[in-house]
Order: C-alpha cells, then structure tokens, then sequence
C-alpha cells in the first residue's frame, strides 16, 4: 500500500499591511529592521530585502505595526517567499511525490533557494545535440572526479527539487548556490541536458540530477504506475526540505498521514 501524506493550508493572499520588521538572517547571525509596504507579514515569514543584504534570505522574527519612521532611514522588504503547500504527496525513499501540477510548481519552489529576479533577465540556451541512455550515464561524458562529486550530491539528497512534465525535466540542485537544470526525456533517452551554473562542461549538478531522476522513475514504475500513467507529471522534493518550508513559522493549516 503506497503511503502518503497531505498537506493543505491557506491559499487566499491578503492585503498588504504596513510594519516595521525585524529579520533575521541565519547566514549572517544578525537581525536588521525593515519596512515592508507590499505584504501581510507575520513571525515565520520567510523573506527576501533590499540593501546590503539583497538575495539572502532572511526570516521574519518581530512585526510592528504601531510606528512613525522616515522611510528614506530604511531598506525595504521585496519579496515574501511563498511557503504553502497544497496536495497529496507519496512517500519515495529521500523524497516526497506528488502527481498534481498545481501542488509544487518549479516556479514557486525556486524563491525558497534563490531571490525572485530583481529585473528583467535574458538567458540563452544551446545544444550540442549529445543524446545518452538514462540507464547508461557514461553516455554523459564526464571525468571521473566530475562523475564522484555528483554522485556524492546525490547521496547527500542536494536535488532538492525535480520534476518532469511529460518530456521536460526540472530540477533544483543546491550547492554554494541554488542551481537550475533543465532536460528533455523521452522513452529513457536524455537530450539537451543543461545547468545555469557556471561550468561549461557537463556538471556535478547534472550528474546528481540523472542519478536522482533515474532513482526516481524506478519508484515510480514499481509503486506509483498507475499515477503516474494518469498524470502523465510528476514532482519530487527532499523529504527535509518540505518538511522545513511547509511548516515552518506556520500556525494555522492541516497534515493528513
């Protein structure tokens, strides 16, 4: 019997309310006061600022909505990282699944690694035409030391985040930064394999996310089929990960097990 766990909490955004924030950034061990004019922030709240601080994320610790400030005095909160997770989601050895589009896009996962865009930004893609066998990665081409550092972020479960939407491939690898892979994959075949991290040679991040999706489907194929088939998608999150995001700071929502 597949197990399985749901989670479901507040979807409607409310008004923005004006405070005063005290944040704290864990990777910096500090506290820094913030205005924020764009969102209803509450204790728990993860958040992105700006000022020296820009594209760390910080934590909402303290809200104050009594005050008189001169607001050329303070930086300003951007972005509020949007933590809220609805779906049904299935247990698959490190990571969570779950079959529904609409429970963990991509797009709302990639803010709680890395700041939104500050503006607009142009990214360019190119393909060399390499195809290989998702069960025979040394079609991939990469050395051994580049072979053994991505296996090794794939035991310590760094692709945070993947996903495939019939033949597309997603996945957020996280290292000294959060990295975005992309991929296409049809009938075990993998093409135009690519990473925004700086390397311009097939990566550890890529490495990891093959060994992840490769893990994954085989999951997939042997408790999940049926779901699978019917959705023709599917998501992946690191276990700690959900866990961390979904429930931190909040006070209000439901777990189902």
């Amino acid at each position: 019997m597949a197990e399985k766990i749901g989670f479901a909490a507040e979807s409607q955004q409310p008004a923005p309310r004006n405070s005063v924030v005290q944040v704290y950034f864990a990777g910096r061990n500090m506290t820094l006061a913030y205005y924020n004019d764009r969102f209803d922030l509450h204790r728990g709240d993860m958040v992105y600022v700006e000022g020296k601080l820009e594209g760390m994320r910080g934590c909402v610790v303290d809200v104050n909505y009594n005050f008189k400030i001169k607001v050329s005095d303070y930086r300003r909160v951007i972005a509020r990282v949007d933590t809220d997770v609805h779906g049904q989601f299935f247990l698959a050895g490190s990571h969570f699944l779950t079959f529904d589009r609409a429970a963990l896009p991509g797009s709302r996962v990639l803010p709680w690694f890395r700041a939104p865009a500050a503006g607009e930004e142009t990214f360019v893609t190119g393909s060399d035409g390499t195809v290989f066998r998702l069960d025979d990665l040394q079609g991939m081409q990469v050395n051994r030391a580049i072979a053994e550092r991505g296996h090794n972020y794939y035991m310590e479960n760094r692709v945070r985040y993947l996903s495939l939407d019939g033949a597309r491939g997603y996945a957020i690898v996280e290292g000294r930064n959060a990295y975005e892979v992309e991929f296409l994959h049809d009938a075990g075949e993998i093409r135009d394999l690519v990473c925004s991290c700086i390397c311009s040679y097939t990566c550890k991040h890529e490495v990891a996310t093959m060994l992840q999706l490769r893990d994954l489907l085989a999951r997939i194929e042997t408790h999940y089929a049926d779901e699978y088939a019917r959705a023709g998608y599917f998501a992946a999150i690191d276990r700690e990960t959900l866990l961390a995001f979904a429930l931190n700071g909040k006070e209000t929502g439901s777990i189902t097990l």
